[in-house]
């Protein structure tokens, strides 16, 4: 029977074949690279500007989507896109807002704000975030390249939000 098929037929029946064997697979694949591409992604840290909240080799999930619906607060964890260069900071100035360090102190608007999270000295600086711009800043701040050099950043060049570490399984958890 298999001999009386023409080659046409047989191409038609090994891809059928194929698809019955390995289509749910592929599907499954490929739901699983556009739910990391669009929803979720796995998020290496490189380097110790985060530090002692994030430590270098740390892995964490992106949260590509979810920060767009509930907004970006003050001290949330994000990766910023700085053309093709990925930094992870803490959101500490929202647009609109007047962001001051002076003598070890954050100020927003005038008003003395507590900063948990920063750790080392902090050059005193003030810097007025334009609307539809965030502030970010390392919080290792001796060794952290952000918002103190690059300026503010849109909403489009921040790629998701961040806070649950997954490995090494000693630090797993929420990273706030």
């Amino acid at each position: 029977m298999e001999e009386d098929l023409t080659l046409e037929e047989k191409k038609k029946k090994g891809i059928g074949s194929f698809l019955k064997e390995y289509g749910i697979f592929i599907l499954f694949l490929v739901l699983i690279l556009l739910f990391k591409k669009y929803y979720y992604s796995p998020l290496y840290v490189h380097g110790d500007s985060m530090k002692n909240t994030l430590h270098d080799g740390d892995i964490m999930i992106l949260d590509v989507v979810g920060y767009r619906h509930q907004g970006l607060q003050r001290f949330d964890i994000v990766v910023v896109d700085i053309q093709k260069e990925y930094i992870i900071k803490r959101v500490v100035g929202l647009p609109g807002e007047k962001v001051e360090y002076k003598n070890q102190t954050l100020y927003i608007n005038g008003k003395k704000v507590k900063d948990e999270y920063g750790i080392g000295e902090t050059e005193d600086f003030s810097y007025q975030v334009p609307k539809g711009q965030y502030f970010v800043l390392g919080d290792n701040r001796e060794n952290s390249m952000d918002s103190r050099y690059f300026g503010s950043f849109s909403k489009k060049d921040i790629l998701g939000k961040t806070r649950f570490i997954l490995f090494p399984f000693q630090r797993f958890g929420n990273a706030q």
